[in-house]
Formats: structure tokens, C-alpha cells, sequence
């Protein structure tokens, strides 16, 4: 049986994809979004007055444009981290979703999550790698600039924007990249994911609350960067904070009942021609998965019950095509797939029924959405 597959039309900006297009990495869109925007601009308001104290001479002209020099350098630092990821997740085989830029910070987001805790410490120290090898390089680029002028601050700048990016996200807690380490050796250590999971969550609060104290130091320390310090941490500190919450969340979705296995779940399937009158593949659709075959031998798709009684309602004899679901890449699972990476996909994957098929490709049942969240439910507390 084979499958069609359709080449998406590459857009510039959508609410779907979640940011302006800026390019793309072996198809990965690499994307910026609005919120981005909001971050630079807090970045430019409260770093304005630092850049006065540092270059008195300086005019007020002058003094904004190296803080948005300092905003755009902060966004750079950030992509060359994000970018690192994504490409040691590609080099390892790990799919890639997108990487988007947003507030202060970006995310390579992977359409999957690493299989060995060897891949995920990789992927994870290769954002820091990169952004510890930028603050190095601009670090011996000042011996060779005259200081204190405009030209030695902005260097200064790519220095301390690569830095700060490279050791904050060490920290170990998720959602940081230190976190991630710190899971890959503790699933490294005790073969358990999400045993790694939980020390990284505790990491993440640890972090949160770091945050937080070193913003209030510096209001009653009477730091000269306090304002700039506050703004920054307070918005690090709730990125944290939820994101840590996140993970912890998406640990318990991805955990699989002892003992069951995905061809309990599955429901029988049934292969019916694609010119079948749409009102007897929705009878014959009873408690069953229906696919939908060309006379060519290409699966035109899983009938859709509810698109199908609609269908019928009004032109019973109508093909049953019209109310077939289409098969992609990601609505396929194999029965030798674990069941946490089961789970996974079918939890980071927009629709309602999934088929499953044998390492041959032949076609064992479907999957609906409903049965593996019930199943995962009644799994013992």
C-alpha cells in the first residue's frame, strides 16, 4: 500500500507558524517572533541609560542606537545558540521543527525527543558550545580596538550578550541546556528518563528562585544596572519557572503502562476502495478504522467518520474519498515503536486517529487519540 505526500507551500508569515520567516536551515524555518519585539524594546529602554554612564561623552542619539545595537547583538547571540542545536540535532538524525526567536530568548523545537541520553546531552551543550566560542573570539577581537570608544562597546557588547547567553542556559535546570544535561546524566546513570526529568524540574525551581533574589539584591544594593536586572530576571525567572512545569508535565504524558502494548490499543482495519459510496464505508466503519484505496494501489486516506456522516447526510452515494483524512508521515506508527515515543507522537500531533503499521508497512489497525488517553488514564498512580 502507498501513501501520498504533498509538498507545503513555504510561507513568509502566518499566526500558525508562529513568527516572520527569516530562512531556513535544511527546510528548517528559522522564524522571529512578535513577542520578540517587546523583549529588544525592553532591552533598549532600560540599557540606554548603562551606555550613558559608560561613554559620558557620548550623545543621546549616539547612546539609543548602541542600545539597539545591544538588543539586535542579544538576538544574534541567541540565534547562534539556537542554531547549534539544531544543527547537532540534525546531525543526529533528530527531525527539527522550527527555531524561533521570541522575547528574550529562542527555541529549537524538536519533533521528537532524543531516544539515548548520549543524544540529548549532545544536542543539549551544543547551544553553549557555541555561544561560549562567540564570547571568546570577541574577547581577543578587543585586544586588538582601541578602548572606550564605540567601536570597542559594541565588541564588548557581542562579548557579554555570547556570555551571558553560553553560562545561563549551564544553569542545571530545565528548561535550560544545562537542565537537559543534567537529565541526560541522570537517565545515563539510572537508564530512567524520567527520573532525570524530575532532578532537572527541581533544578529549574532552584534557578527560578536564584533569579529572583539576585534581581532583589540589586534593588537594595543600589546597583547601577538594578532596573535592567529586575526587567530581565523577572521575565527569565517566569520563563523558567513554566517551562520546568512544562517539562514535567509532558514527562508524565510520554509514561506507558507496564505490560501494554500498542496492538491492544489499535482498532481492526479495513481497506475499502476509495470509490465506495461514502453511506456503506461509514457502515462498515463501526468500531473499525477504515482506509480508503485508489485503483492506482495509493492510499487516498483514513476515512473521517464525522466528515463522512456529514457527507451522507446530504449525497449518500457521494465517494468515499471525499471524506478521507489524509495520511502523513507523523499519522503513522510502527508497532515496534516504544510506547513513550507512541505516546509522544500522538500527543505532539494534530489529529484524531493514527495508523499502525508493522515493520513491512502492512497495515495491523488504527489508533484514535480517545483510546491511548483512556488507556493512559486507568495507568496506576
Amino acid at each position: 500500500m502507498a501513501t501520498t505526500s504533498q509538498r507545503q507551500p513555504r510561507r513568509v508569515f502566518t499566526t500558525a507558524d508562529g513568527g516572520l520567516l527569516l530562512f531556513r536551515v535544511q527546510d528548517v524555518p528559522v522564524l522571529l517572533a512578535p513577542s520578540w519585539a517587546i523583549g529588544s524594546l525592553i532591552v533598549i529602554v532600560l540599557y540606554e541609560p548603562m551606555v550613558s554612564q559608560m561613554l559620558p561623552d557620548a550623545s543621546v542619539a549616539t547612546s539609543w542606537i548602541l542600545s539597539i545595537a545591544s538588543a539586535l547583538l542579544l538576538g544574534v547571540s541567541v540565534l547562534a545558540h539556537e542554531l547549534g542545536h539544531c544543527v547537532a540535532a540534525l546531525r543526529l538524525g533528530i527531525p527539527v521543527r522550527r527555531l524561533r526567536l521570541f522575547l528574550l530568548g529562542g527555541v529549537s523545537e524538536v519533533a521528537r525527543s532524543p531516544r539515548e541520553p548520549r543524544h540529548e546531552g549532545l544536542v543539549a551543550v551544543a547551544g553553549p558550545a557555541v555561544s561560549i566560542f562567540l564570547a571568546a573570539f570577541c574577547g581577543l577581537l578587543l585586544l586588538a580596538v582601541p578602548a572606550g570608544g564605540v567601536a570597542w562597546l559594541l565588541v564588548v557588547e557581542c562579548a557579554v550578550a555570547n556570555l551571558a547567553v553560553g553560562v545561563f542556559n549551564l544553569l542545571p535546570g530545565l528548561p535550560l541546556d544545562g537542565g537537559r544535561m543534567l537529565r541526560a546524566g541522570v537517565w545515563a546513570l539510572t537508564g530512567a528518563r524520567a527520573r532525570g526529568t524530575r532532578a532537572a524540574v527541581f533544578g529549574g525551581g532552584a534557578v527560578a528562585a536564584g533569579l529572583v533574589v539576585w534581581a532583589v539584591l540589586g534593588l537594595a544594593s543600589g546597583s547601577p544596572d538594578r532596573w535592567l536586572r529586575l526587567g530581565v530576571c523577572a521575565v527569565t525567572a517566569w520563563f523558567v519557572a513554566s517551562g520546568a512545569g512544562d517539562e514535567l508535565s509532558a514527562e508524565g504524558n510520554r509514561s506507558w503502562p507496564a505490560g501494554l502494548v500498542i496492538t491492544d490499543l489499535v482498532r481492526p482495519v479495513l481497506q475499502l476502495p476509495a470509490e465506495s459510496p461514502v453511506s456503506d464505508a461509514l457502515a462498515a466503519s463501526a468500531g473499525r478504522g477504515v482506509v480508503l484505496v485508489r485503483a492506482d494501489g495509493v492510499a487516498a486516506g483514513l476515512l473521517d467518520e464525522a466528515e463522512a456522516q456529514r457527507l451522507a447526510a446530504s449525497s449518500p452515494h457521494a465517494p468515499a474519498e471525499f471524506a478521507a483524512e489524509r495520511i502523513r508521515a507523523e499519522t503513522v506508527l510502527l508497532t515496534s515503536e516504544s510506547g513513550e515515543e507512541i505516546a509522544e507522537r500522538v500527543r505532539e500531533t494534530p489529529a484524531w486517529q493514527f495508523l499502525v503499521v508493522d515493520d513491512e508497512g502492512r497495515p495491523a489497525g488504527v489508533l484514535r487519540r480517545e483510546d491511548l488517553r483512556a488507556a493512559l488514564a486507568r495507568r496506576p498512580r
